[in-house]
């Protein structure tokens, strides 16, 4: 078994095979531009970072993954219960969103009222910026250490400890822009 320390502790994904596979190297054989690739999601399995997910948690983790898409939580029970599941009640969906929030699974946008699959491998303290369109409402998650070098500086400058931030940006993607 290959394990990865990364922050806080052992990051590794268990395989429909029974076998783990280390995390780093999921995120490793994706493509760099972070163009809804969320092939890295597949045998989330049992454990995903070291963590032990129900059925619940699971189901809504492999969701997003699978749509690759923004989601609220009435849409997620919706589909849910349209793939033969039960229908969750709107509690416990949220109840397994901020577990995943809490561990780094999933990202909430607050513009959208809408989570998605983490699809980028990033520490918990980086500043995290989300290019959204407005046409096609594709959304690409990257990492700015420049943006968060500069707020570290804010925070400082005003005695205030920055635990982390997410940044929305809002406009056209290349694809929408060229059309």
């Amino acid at each position: 078994m290959h394990n990865f320390v990364v922050g806080r502790g052992i990051r590794s994904v268990g395989l429909a095979s029974g076998r783990r596979k280390p995390y780093n190297s999921l995120m490793e054989s994706r493509p760099a531009p972070h163009a809804h690739d969320h092939s890295h999601c597949e045998g989330h399995g049992e454990h995903t970072h070291g963590l032990r997910l129900t059925s619940g948690r699971r189901a809504i983790l492999d969701l997003l993954c699978e749509e690759a898409r923004p989601l609220g939580a009435y849409d997620m029970i919706e589909k849910l219960a349209a793939k033969g599941g039960k229908r969750l009640a709107p509690i416990s969906v949220y109840r397994a969103l901020d577990f995943l929030l809490e561990n780094g699974l999933v990202h909430r946008l607050s513009s959208k009222n809408a989570y998605l699959a983490c699809g980028h491998h990033h520490a918990a303290h980086d500043a995290l910026v989300f290019l959204i369109c407005d046409s096609c409402g594709a959304v690409s998650e990257r990492t700015s250490s420049s943006l968060g070098h500069d707020l570290d500086g804010i925070a400082s400058d005003n005695g205030f400890a920055r635990r982390g931030q997410v940044v929305e940006v809002t406009g056209l993607c290349a694809g929408c822009k060229a059309a």
